[in-house]
């Protein structure tokens, strides 16, 4: 039959289906006759012995533990961890638990693999399904009934770290799983990794077809792929979210350079390689570049987006600036990212940002009128740090009290003022955070009391909110509370009924729509100041 049409990788990306890949290379050793890296293919045993050298197994944690942050943008996204065997993986799973309870991070490690015996020798492209194995391993839970004695004795083995990997999970998320429940258990960690509660999932094969997340973002490889295996595992990184998730990011700790070339070329064209992998540092360095000089152009300084005479300088302001953080998006993944490359200083892109913001809060506070601005997207997700939160700035709040010297305290409150201006989720809470300092830091003596006395603030603050809006809207409190309470568990703003529903009077019919959307937007920047981005 003739193919009438294939529609390949190449044309995704191009549809903006799916995003394209960043690939960074990580050599692992040297040889120790030359300084050149190593082709890190393995061949031979004597290269698998390389490969599994436990100081090559705890320099590629110690490097996974160093980037994860910077890769997934401060754990905004979550990564998978494919490996060679399960052997390999016992071994990384036990050096991340020790590196963990030495306190040298805190990511919630998971793992599932299969403890049948003997598996498929295809497993190294990852060609095979979840479902086999799933299958295998929920349905053989008699493992006298291999073949070899050895088989045995090797799958039971493995059944018991694999008991003991679980009950780590059990221990981190109250479940109470064991391999007697397969199935149940790769169910949901498959759903804890899409919502993001499992950092790094660490697997041979399962997960590496089939699994879509779209909070997915990153996979680190210590594993032979080749053909569509490789472009199957490489895949689960790159399904489409919001602004911030710019392309998927593979991680390799072998030479897998010619393979991905040679399955690029095959499941799609040979010129197609510039269009899925995503272009050298330098390349987005000088994009970056070329996008300060046009934002130079129309504000040549921070102060003059003060002066910008009409709404159509500041629409192109906002363009030019926006252009800029997404640049930044991409460049700030990469490990070998800094702020002196690019031509400009952190502090000032943090000054042009609160400009950027400015004018957002200009636009959200004027919305009866009618403006060019009203329909421009913010990508207000490019601005959120992760990092940056109040527990943060609570840090920043015990300083300014051990510091005696009043001219570093002034420093100090600049510090943490800039930075509330800067950052989208930060700016709600500006306000009461400057009165903190204001009023209620200057009687705290020990700076260890500053976070206790912050969060009796806070929850004082947060019960006069609720108040004043249900005062001000004539609504009642307890069913407020609950609808609150309910939009924080479900992440879905409440249905325009239940909004009418919290009015002591009911309004008209022809009023209800714009009281509901008034009601709900007061109800969603409640949440933004008191509840997201607390940390």
């Amino acid at each position: 039959e003739e193919c009438l049409h294939k529609y390949v990788i190449t044309d995704a990306i191009r549809d903006k289906n799916v995003l394209e890949f960043s690939i960074e290379y990580i050599s692992t050793f040297k040889s120790k006759d030359s300084n050149e890296i190593v082709d890190i293919n393995v061949d031979n045993i004597d290269r698998a012995e390389i490969m599994e050298a436990p100081q090559r197994l705890e320099n590629i944690t110690e490097y996974i533990i160093a980037n994860h942050e910077r890769k997934t943008h401060n754990k905004k996204f979550t990564a998978i961890f494919c490996v060679q065997d399960v052997n390999m993986l016992i071994q990384y799973y036990d050096l991340f638990q020790q590196k963990k309870e030495e306190g040298k991070h805190d990511l919630k490690i998971a793992t599932i693999f299969s403890y049948q015996a003997n598996p498929d020798s295809d497993e190294a492209n990852g060609f095979i399904s979840d479902e086999y194995f799933v299958q295998n391993d929920a349905y053989t839970a008699n493992i006298a009934a291999e073949p070899s004695a050895i088989y045995v004795t090797e799958s039971a083995n493995k059944r018991e770290k694999l008991d003991a990997f679980i009950d780590d999970y059990n221990d981190m998320f109250k479940t109470n799983w064991s391999t007697n429940e397969f199935y149940s258990y790769y169910k949901d960690v498959g759903l804890r990794v899409k919502h993001r509660q499992v950092d790094v999932l660490l697997v041979v094969n399962m997960f590496l077809t089939g699994f879509d997340s779209k909070l997915l973002n990153t996979i680190y490889v210590d594993k032979n792929l080749r053909y569509h295996g490789l472009i199957q595992a490489y895949s689960r990184t790159n399904r489409i979210l919001d602004e911030v998730k710019s392309q998927g990011n593979v991680v390799c700790f072998r030479n897998l350079k010619d393979a991905t070339d040679e399955a690029i070329t095959l499941f799609s064209n040979k010129e197609a390689i510039e269009e899925i992998i995503v272009q050298p540092y330098e390349d987005y360095t000088t994009k970056f570049e070329e996008a300060i000089e046009r934002l130079y152009e129309i504000a040549p300084t921070v102060d003059s987006v003060n002066e910008l005479p009409s709404e159509t300088e500041k629409l192109a302001f906002v363009k030019a600036f926006r252009e800029l953080m997404r640049l930044k998006n991409v460049l700030s993944t990469f490990t070998e990212f800094s702020f002196d490359d690019l031509g400009i200083t952190e502090q000032e892109f943090e000054d042009y940002q609160s400009k950027y913001l400015d004018i957002r809060d200009d636009v959200r506070n004027e919305k009866e009128k009618v403006s060019i601005l009203n329909d421009i997207d913010f990508e207000l997700e490019l601005i959120r740090r992760d990092e940056i939160n109040v527990v943060y700035i609570l840090t920043l709040l015990a300083k300014l009290t051990e510091t005696k010297k009043p001219k570093e305290q002034e420093q100090q409150r600049k510090v943490i003022s800039d930075m509330l201006a800067s950052d989208s989720q930060l700016r709600s809470k500006k306000e009461l955070i400057e009165r903190f300092i204001e009023e209620n830091l200057p009687l705290v003596r020990d700076s260890e009391l500053v976070a206790d006395e912050f969060e009796t603030y806070w929850t004082n603050e947060k019960k006069k909110a609720v108040q004043l809006l249900s005062d001000e809207e004539n609504l009642d409190y307890k069913k407020l509370v609950d609808v609150i309470s309910n939009y924080l568990f479900t992440e879905k703003a409440p249905l325009r009924d239940d909004v009418i529903g919290l009015l002591n009077k009911r309004p008209s019919l022809k009023e209800r729509a714009s009281i509901s959307e008034r009601i709900t937007t007061k109800i969603t920047d409640f949440i933004e100041t008191f509840i997201n981005g607390m940390g």
